[in-house]
């Protein structure tokens, strides 16, 4: 079967599109910040040993108790916005990181409930009571409801754009198949994608993969360059997908450091937020 949410576009062929502040490209920082199940499902540096797994849920745990807030300070440092993609379950069990990423005038956005439930495979209603609960959760603990959707393992059923956009959800990520956004088609309402990251990520990086702190720094600015040239004949956007459980330990922090520190040395970057990076797109481009 065929998706038919969008139709095919060769970037060779599109018109050219242009960013405000006569910028290049538009770079947003997405921390994922999620709550695990403690009997629940998640993603581990090994192979669970049984109930309880307390190796890989204190690894992930450090995350909201350290590692988060070591990754606020360097964002403060380089006077940066960042992204949210938010479990609703965080805002129940770590309000205090609510309450700093309202005061640094974060964004957030929706991350499904928790991250040891994906929206694969779950009935339509069942779907939706997930998807709205996300949204009327963090709607009321940040004092607005979410723009943006990113699905726990990035996970969805056939439905979910649709069921996205009935619960007033703007913009997509978990489609990671371009560098500029683009329109979904949906039963109502609108939706775009908004280009995330499969690669310029933590977890593929030092979890799938192995690589070290210096490798992700690398990759991270080698993207940057080749995104940043093309840049000049039609605007891109790269995202930089985080973890705090991963890159807020202290032996890659330094490396992370370096990387936005080189990036922060270009002129013509827009440092944004998606929903900065959406409104941009829809006033403009959206037909």
């Amino acid at each position: 079967m065929h998706h038919d949410r969008f139709d095919y576009s060769a970037i060779i062929d599109r018109p050219p599109l242009r960013l405000p502040h006569n910028a290049r490209l538009a770079v947003w920082i997405i921390p994922n910040i999620e709550y695990f199940e403690f009997d629940g499902p998640g993603i581990g540096m090994a192979p669970p040993p049984g109930f309880p797994d307390v190796l890989n849920y204190a690894w992930r745990d450090y995350g909201t108790r350290i590692g988060v807030w070591r990754l606020m300070e360097l964002f403060d440092r380089y006077e940066l916005r960042a992204t949210v993609a938010l479990n609703a379950k965080v805002c129940e069990f770590y309000p205090r990181i609510i309450e700093e990423g309202i005061k640094r005038n974060w964004e957030f956005m929706g991350h499904g409930l928790t991250n040891s439930q994906m929206l694969a495979n779950l009935p339509e209603e069942e779907e939706r009571k997930v998807i709205q609960t996300t949204v009327e959760t963090i709607a009321k603990a940040v004092g607005k409801p979410p723009r943006g959707w990113l699905g726990p393992a990035l996970a969805e059923t056939i439905r979910t754009p649709d069921l996205l956009a009935e619960s007033g959800i703007s913009y997509l990520c978990d489609w990671c198949n371009d560098d500029q956004p683009y329109p979904f088609r949906v039963r109502t309402g609108r939706l775009i994608s908004i280009p995330y990251a499969n690669e310029i990520n933590d977890i593929p990086f030092f979890v799938g993969k192995g690589a070290t702190p210096d490798q992700f720094r690398e990759a991270i600015q080698d993207c940057f360059d080749v995104l940043y040239d093309e840049g000049k004949r039609t605007a891109k956007v790269m995202a930089i997908a985080l973890h705090p459980f991963l890159t807020g330990v202290p032996h890659r922090q330094k490396s992370l450091a370096m990387a936005l520190d080189y990036i922060k040395q270009h002129e013509h970057v827009w440092f944004a937020t998606g929903s900065e990076i959406a409104d941009w797109y829809y006033q403009n481009y959206y037909k």
